[in-house]
């Protein structure tokens, strides 16, 4: 019996587009910025700059340098947790100042107060930064939905295509990886996860669907609850 919902944001509760097209150009209009007047007055800021500089191999004090790799690593979509831990802050900002809301499916937000109401225990599990996991739920479309979570896990716990990550969470949560429900867009974050005991459900919200005997297969989370949860 499924008892834990743990979900990724990107492709699955949001879209895409409003990651790429909404949040990384607003992180990296405002990097610049951000680092320098950040990089003395926040603690956490500048020891995610010396990761920065520790793994880029920049000068420490090359500010412009240590932006230019910042703006770059977003270019690239680097899944570097200072990177994440940096935009996570800019995004901050932008959500307090109204700059944009957090983009959740109408449907995600339905089905995570209906699954939360019935007992299940909703976690996150996403490549962005907890902080930013919580602004995007917290300042979302369809309202604060962080109430309904019981947790979030970001890649301190590893990568989302490595079976270790999803050993490290049932290892957190305490719970039979059977009793897991894996939501995701991307097929090999799922066989990680299949790969450590979890269940999944390939979230396929865009184009033709992918049919396989593998996992089931949903366009949104009505049809998950359909397929995995309405008999529970």
């Amino acid at each position: 019996m499924i008892r834990v919902i743990l979900t990724d944001i990107e492709g699955t509760t949001s879209s895409i587009s409003f990651v790429h097209e909404v949040l990384f150009p607003y992180a990296r209009e405002h990097m610049a910025e951000f680092v320098r007047e950040w990089q003395h007055e926040d603690l956490t800021a500048a020891e995610q700059l010396d990761i920065v500089a520790e793994k880029s191999g920049c000068d420490r004090t090359d500010i412009d340098g240590l932006v230019r790799v910042l703006e770059q690593w977003i270019d690239e979509d680097r899944k570097e947790t200072a990177l994440k831990t940096l935009q996570g802050m800019l995004w901050e900002q932008g959500y307090q100042h109204g700059a944009f809301d957090g983009h959740v499916y109408p449907d995600a937000a339905e089905y995570l107060r209906f699954w939360h109401d019935r007992g299940l225990r909703l976690y996150v599990y996403s490549s962005g930064s907890v902080k930013a996991q919580k602004l995007i739920f917290g300042f979302s479309s369809e309202g604060d939905l962080t109430p309904f979570f019981s947790g979030y896990f970001d890649t301190n716990v590893g990568g989302k295509k490595e079976a270790v990550s999803y050993r490290n969470i049932l290892d957190q949560l305490g719970v039979e990886p059977q009793t897991v429900l894996f939501l995701s867009d991307v097929e090999a974050e799922l066989v990680a996860a299949e790969s450590a005991g979890m269940r999944t459900c390939w979230l396929v919200r865009e184009g033709d669907l992918t049919e396989t005997d593998k996992r089931p297969v949903a366009r949104d989370f009505r049809e998950v609850d359909d397929q995995l949860l309405q008999h529970r």
